[in-house]
């Protein structure tokens, strides 16, 4: 895998299952790029963790963060839903938005023709900061 698509070499992690908060859109940048700045504004930054997850058989692009205490899901009009544990293969993403963003789908793909993919599971984004994302691919368990 070229090192200069991750920041350091793709490690396999270990998640739990995360109750979140969640909005759905299909799987295409115009959707993405509507998605995002609407979403954020309903949960707010301030010390949230944002994640995404694609679901490849449904075609869906799902942004979400964990349900904090005095979060109130059907006031905001989001879901609850489950971002899915599991093992992951993760790789880092450095760079500065949006060239940062244009990143993303290379490097799920690397990710992906790394690893044995769980197809049960979904691809995962975690946004760690405005200038850093991880890129969770589930894999199968040995």
């Amino acid at each position: 895998m070229p090192s200069s698509t991750f920041a350091k070499a793709p490690d396999r992690i270990q998640r739990s299952d995360a109750l979140v908060m969640q909005q759905t859109t299909l799987d295409d940048l115009a959707h993405i790029q509507q998605l995002w700045p609407a979403f954020e504004t309903l949960v707010g930054l301030r010390a949230r963790k944002m994640y995404a997850y694609v679901d490849l058989e449904q075609n869906t692009y799902t942004a979400c963060t964990p349900v904090r205490d005095g979060d109130d899901p059907d006031e905001l009009g989001l879901r609850l839903g489950t971002l899915p544990g599991g093992t992951f293969l993760r790789g880092r993403l450095i760079g500065e938005p949006p060239q940062l963003y244009e990143r993303i789908g290379p490097g799920m793909t690397q990710l992906q023709a790394a690893a044995q993919v769980d197809r049960g599971r979904p691809l995962v984004e975690y946004y760690r900061s405005h200038n850093e994302i991880e890129l969770w691919v589930p894999v199968v368990d040995p």
